[in-house]
């Protein structure tokens, strides 16, 4: 049995959208965006088959995911992980999440490799962190392990050692003890941040030579007055 639309009024609590009367029923058959209403010519005397309506009904469901998971990308990149993981919890049909994140790959709009990459370079660089770490948290941010792996090994080697021997000497001047103590907390420091253990080593090494260097010098200072 068709129904016909008998009366399309705007939504108050939602100026996009509007629901769709039918029958000369009190309660709206459909709330549908203002787009839909345009594309399916849904004016008062359109006669809808049951078809009819659930072929709007699943356009305006994946509208209403694509527009949100837009919605989400404006605040920051994310991963089709992390966009499934938003709409899942605007409760939305699988159907509807699935269509949204292929429309927006499509559109270039998310790119799990190009995220990976900059990610990395991004810790790398401004966050202090090694490879090790970054890949455990591309993993956490939904990327598979082989973009995730793909990522990493892009890292620039020279930029991860620099952004190690930072740190270590950094931590060296901070820290007060022995120099064994030193030593051992920094390089525990600097693994836990998911540098490799080679790296470590030689930044750990160059912040100590810096360290006895600069101490050499106080004491020629001293001795030369």
């Amino acid at each position: 049995m068709n129904y016909t639309i008998t009366s399309v009024e705007l939504d108050s609590k939602n100026r996009k959208r509007y629901l769709i009367y039918v029958d000369g029923r009190v309660e709206p058959a459909l709330s549908i965006h203002e787009d839909l209403l345009i594309r399916y010519r849904l004016f008062k005397g359109t006669e809808l088959s049951p078809e009819a309506v659930a072929d709007i009904i699943r356009d305006d469901n994946r509208y209403r995911a694509y527009a949100l998971a837009v919605y989400y990308l404006g605040f920051s990149p994310k991963t089709s992980k992390e966009i499934e993981r938003y709409l899942t919890r605007k409760e939305l049909e699988e159907e509807s999440i699935a269509y949204a994140i292929e429309r927006l790959k499509q559109e270039k709009l998310i790119d799990d490799a190009d995220y990976a990459d900059r990610f990395a370079r991004s810790r790398v660089r401004a966050g202090g962190k090694g490879r090790l770490l970054i890949k455990q948290e591309l993993t956490l941010r939904g990327v598979d392990r082989r973009t995730a792996d793909s990522a990493v090994a892009n890292i620039d080697q020279e930029a991860e050692q620099s952004a190690a021997d930072r740190i270590a000497e950094k931590r060296w001047r901070s820290i007060s003890g022995e120099s064994s103590d030193k030593y051992r907390k920094i390089t525990q420091f600097l693994l836990r941040r998911g540098f490799p253990g080679e790296v470590v080593r030689r930044a750990v090494k160059r912040a100590m030579k810096a360290a006895e260097a600069e101490l050499d010098d106080d004491d020629s200072v001293w001795l030369d007055n």
